[in-house]
This record gives structure tokens, C-alpha cells and sequence, in this order.
């Protein structure tokens, strides 16, 4: 631009309009600029140079960056392996949700307990069994224990006794006992004393008596206790109740004397909770423990003795120095004992284990006899009625050459060249729906029982018609397991008399099985502890009830022998 200004502006603070200048001289060089009088000054141009600095070391800088990386890597390891239980608690778990939600919502309806899934108590007991630690479950099956107090209250109340009763009953079993629920048993015994005779009660208990009936509900030591409950200073059943402990401790004096140990303990326990200072317990109690000693020491024999002869073979057969006599032995000394059972289930595995052996080696014969023996040592094993459909589908293809057999399909490595006989589309279709029933009932819990329709007897049905049948075999064989799985989720619930129910199915199922200990000391801590709660409640009966479940499981237990001493003390 050029900054000449047009010649008719001459005020110098005017607009100076831009020009292009002199187009045609822009290659010209261009003219010195007009001298001004100073001297010249030449400015040489100024040269950017680089700043200097310091050295930096990236290795140093990369390493420290590195540690600091990895200690951040496993402290956050340690935080998740030491919460992991939180963290899991974070998860969502819909199905667990969706049980207790039903379950706080029956409570609030007021549906406390039933037999049709729904109620406030079956839900909550069904979320302990899917999470037995679970708060949320415990507090509300507690909260059902408070409503039923609340309505046994009500129905007390209302003269509704024989419904009071039933609510304090599963307040009891919910709560463990405690003051409020003995409160209201008291307050039922006495509003039933005061409509009934007290003559009609005596009536009952001396005729309970002459029928040998001394203990139960209709009992007469639970009506002498009765009387003397609404009535403590009432002579005539203070008497009769002695003379009802009288009754047990003979009994336990004869059941001991013909080595009865099993029986005579449980009259023991029975005698203690119903009068705890009466004079013959400390007799019965040194007797017993004398012989428990003796008992102890013949038995721990027995059994070892049977368990070496088992390992070396010598299984069965004539003498005495067989596993299988041995074994007897040790029954002979305790009827009850679970080791000795479980020596004699270990014995018919052997058996079986022998008789499939036999049949893949073409010896039906000796399979058959071994198969017997086993019977009579455990008539309900899976593996023993598998065996039984093997022989059985053997014998009858060769009875029949004129049938054509098929393969069995899907063979496991154990079936190799059995055969299955040709079936007709009736058969297969009666197979098929049999398999579905024993499935089904599985999964009830049907497992041993109704007779006809459980799942064993269905597997067995289905086996009858094809012996070979892989799916009936491995689902008989199945059973074990399952009844395993079901043990867990009763103990887990509460549910201990179920717990015990599946015990004994599985000692059928799977006789000798080793992992069956484990699982009687866990179902025998349970019943314990129930004993524990019954007797801080006061009621003495049922802690001795529960005390001879365990027993059972557990003879020899600590806690057995504890709890035995703590119920003799009295109250």
C-alpha cells in the first residue's frame, strides 16, 4: 500500500485511501531512501540459538513409573481376594431376591405357615436353603416365629386352645423356645386344666399307665406333668409321676442287663427328663458307662479286625477271619453301631464289584451267587440292582437265540459288548415314560418312597424290561448323589428329621460309603444344638428327644456324653 494521500485532503488526520502504486516498475530496484541527515546504523539480523538443557533420564523416569504401576497391581489383587466376599455379595442374585420378596409379602398377608410353597415360612426356609447365611432369610423366619407367638396369643384369647397350642409349637421350633413361648404354654395347660376335671386327667394318665404307655403327648408322665403344672402342690400326680419314673428306670435296669445299650440309653435320657433327681440315675448312669467301656473296647476290635481282613481279600467264606465275620461281629456287640454297618455295606460292594466282574467273564453262575450274598447285606444298593439287570438281560438273551439283540447305545467303557434285546415300540414308549417318572420323582425327593412310584423303583421298572438300559442304570446309580444334595439343603433349612430320612436312604443307596461319617457327625451337631436350645427353653423332654437322635448318629461323641450330664442335673 502506499501512503500517499490525495491532494484535496489537508487535514493529516483524514482517511488515507490505499493505491497499488506504479505497476509497472515493480521488478525496478528500489530507490534509496531519501538521505535524512543521520548517520547510518546497520543492523545485523538476530540468530535464534537453542537453549541448553539438562540431561533427562527416560530409563529412571520408565522404572519408577513401572513400580509404582505394579505395587498399585497387587494391592488391588489383595483388595479383591480379601473382599471376595463382599464383592460376590454384590452380584445380583435374582432368584434368592425373588424368594424372599414372596416371603415378605406372605408375612404381611398373614400366611404363615402351610404345606403348599407359599407361606412366609416354607419361602424363608427355601432362601435359607439357598444361601444359609443369608441375614435377611434367618431375620424373617424369626419374625414368622414372633406373628405365631402373636396368634397363639390371640387364639389363647379367644378359647381357641388346641390352635394356640399349634402356633406356640412353631414358635417353638422357629424361636428355639424361650420365656414368651413357656409363658404361653403355661397359660394353654392352665385354661385346659380349667375345663377339664381334674379327675378326667387322672383317669387318662392311670390308664396310660396300666397300657405301659409312660411318655409321649398322651403319656402318663406328660399328663402327671400337666396336672402339676396348672396344680404344682397337687399329691396325687406329684405320685404318679414318681411311680412313672419308676416304670423307666426298670426298664433301662432290664434293657441294660440284656445288653440292650441302645434302648437302655434312650429310657435313661427319657427317665432324666422327666424327673432329673430321681434316686435310681446315678446307678444306671455308672452301670451304663461300665459297660460302654467294655462295649467300646470289643467293638473297636471287631471292626478292626474286619476292615484288615478287607483289605486283604478275605472278604467272605468259612471261618471266622473274614471281613464278612468279623463285621457280624461287631453287630452282635452294638446293634446300632455305624461303623459296623457301614463294614458290612463295604463287604457288599466287594461282593458286587466280583459279581460284575463274573459277568463280563461269561460266570453268570458265580455272579448270581454273589449277587445273593450282597442282598442280604444291602437289599437297596444302586450298584447291586444294576448288577441285577445285567445278569438278568445275559441270562435272558442267551435264553433266546432265536432274538436278535441290538448294541447298547451310548455304552459306557464298563458296558463292552453288552447287548440290549430288540424291544417293541410298546416296550420302548413304556421305557421311555418310566425314565421320565423316575426323573420327576427325583427331583420331588421321591427317591426310595412311595413304594411302586419312587425314583428306584422306577429305574428298577425300566431295567426289568431292558436290562442294558444305559440312561435307567446311570440314573440308578445317580441316586446317591442326589439324596447327598437333598441331605444338604434339609440341614441347611432346619429340617433335621428330613435330614435323617435322607441319611438313611442314602446308607441304603451307597452301603459303605466312607463319606457318610462326615455327614452323621454334621446331622448329630444339629440335632445337639437343637437339644441345646430345647433344654435353655426348659423343654427337657424334647432336648432328650433330640439328644437320642444324636446318639444314634454319634454314640461316642463329647458333646453327647456332655449334653447327657447337663440333662441329668436337673433344672
Amino acid at each position: 500500500m502506499s501512503g500517499n494521500r490525495e491532494n484535496h485532503e489537508n487535514d493529516p488526520r483524514g482517511r488515507t485511501e490505499p493505491t497499488l502504486g506504479d505497476i509497472d516498475r515493480m521488478d525496478a530496484p528500489a530507490p534509496a531512501p531519501a538521505s535524512d541527515g543521520l548517520p547510518q546504523v546497520t543492523v545485523e539480523p538476530r540468530v535464534s540459538r537453542p537453549r541448553t538443557r539438562a540431561p533427562r533420564s527416560e530409563s529412571g523416569h520408565r522404572g519408577w513409573l513401572m513400580a509404582l504401576l505394579l505395587l498399585v497391581f497387587v494391592a488391588l489383587i489383595a483388595t479383591v481376594w480379601f473382599k471376595q466376599n463382599d464383592l460376590r455379595g454384590m452380584l445380583p442374585r435374582t432368584e434368592l431376591n425373588d424368594v424372599l420378596s414372596r416371603a415378605q409379602q406372605a408375612l404381611q398377608d398373614g400366611r404363615l405357615d402351610g404345606q403348599d410353597g407359599t407361606s412366609a415360612r416354607e419361602l424363608y426356609q427355601a432362601a435359607v436353603a439357598l444361601e444359609p447365611d443369608n441375614d435377611a432369610a434367618r431375620n424373617g423366619l424369626h419374625q414368622v416365629g414372633r406373628a405365631e407367638l402373636s396368634q397363639g396369643d390371640t387364639a389363647l384369647q379367644a378359647g381357641q386352645l388346641d390352635q394356640a397350642a399349634q402356633h406356640a409349637a412353631v414358635a417353638r421350633q422357629l424361636l428355639g423356645g424361650g420365656s414368651d413361648i413357656d409363658r404361653l404354654d403355661r397359660a394353654i395347660d392352665k385354661a385346659r386344666a380349667a375345663h377339664l376335671p381334674t379327675d378326667d386327667l387322672v383317669d387318662r394318665a392311670r390308664q396310660a399307665f396300666a397300657a405301659g404307655q409312660l411318655d409321649g403327648e398322651q403319656g402318663a408322665g406328660a399328663l402327671y406333668q400337666k396336672m402339676l403344672r396348672a396344680n404344682p402342690g397337687n399329691a396325687v400326680a406329684a405320685h404318679g409321676l414318681n411311680q412313672v419314673g419308676d416304670a423307666l428306670a426298670e426298664q433301662a435296669r432290664k434293657a441294660l442287663d440284656t445288653k440292650q445299650d441302645s434302648e437302655a440309653a434312650a429310657l435313661i435320657d427319657r427317665l432324666a427328663a422327666l424327673q432329673p433327681n430321681h434316686g435310681a440315675l446315678p446307678a444306671l448312669r455308672a452301670q451304663q458307662a461300665q459297660q460302654r467301656q467294655q462295649n467300646t473296647e470289643a467293638l473297636d476290635e471287631a471292626i478292626k479286625q474286619g476292615r484288615a481282613a478287607l483289605a486283604e481279600g478275605r472278604v467272605s467264606g468259612a471261618g471266622d477271619d473274614t471281613a464278612l465275620a468279623h463285621f457280624k461281629a461287631a453287630l452282635a456287640i452294638d446293634p446300632d453301631s455305624r461303623e459296623a454297618h457301614a463294614g458290612l455295606g463295604m463287604v457288599a460292594q466287594a461282593m458286587i464289584v466280583r459279581a460284575n466282574a463274573a459277568i463280563e467273564a461269561g460266570d453268570r453262575s458265580q455272579a448270581a451267587g454273589l449277587l445273593d450274598q450282597a442282598a442280604a447285606l444291602a437289599p437297596k444298593s444302586a450298584d447291586l440292582a444294576a448288577a441285577r439287570a445285567r445278569i438278568d438281560a445275559a441270562t435272558a438273551a442267551t435264553s433266546s437265540p432265536d432274538e436278535k439283540a441290538t448294541p447298547t447305545a451310548a455304552a459306557a467303557p464298563d458296558d463292552a459288548g453288552l447287548v440290549s434285546p430288540t424291544l417293541s415300540a410298546a416296550q420302548q414308549a413304556q421305557i421311555t415314560q418310566l425314565l421320565q417318572g423316575a426323573q420327576a420323582a427325583a427331583t420331588r425327593g421321591d427317591i426310595m418312597l412311595p413304594p411302586g412310584g419312587s425314583a428306584y423303583d422306577l429305574y428298577r421298572q425300566a431295567l426289568a424290561i431292558d436290562g442294558n438300559n444305559v440312561e435307567a442304570r446311570r440314573g440308578l446309580q445317580a441316586l446317591p448323589v442326589q439324596v447327598e444334595q437333598r441331605f444338604n439343603q434339609a440341614l441347611a433349612a432346619g429340617q433335621l428329621g428330613q435330614a435323617t430320612d435322607m441319611l438313611a436312604n442314602l446308607a441304603e443307596l451307597a452301603p459303605g460309603d466312607p463319606a457318610q461319617g462326615a455327614l452323621a457327625n454334621r446331622l448329630a451337631g444339629a440335632w445337639l444344638d437343637q437339644a441345646d436350645r430345647q433344654l435353655a427353653s426348659g423343654d427337657r423332654v424334647g432336648a432328650a428327644q433330640s439328644l437320642n437322635r444324636a446318639r444314634k448318629l454319634t454314640p461316642d461323641s463329647a458333646r453327647v456324653q456332655d449334653m447327657a450330664v447337663r440333662l441329668q442335673g436337673g433344672p
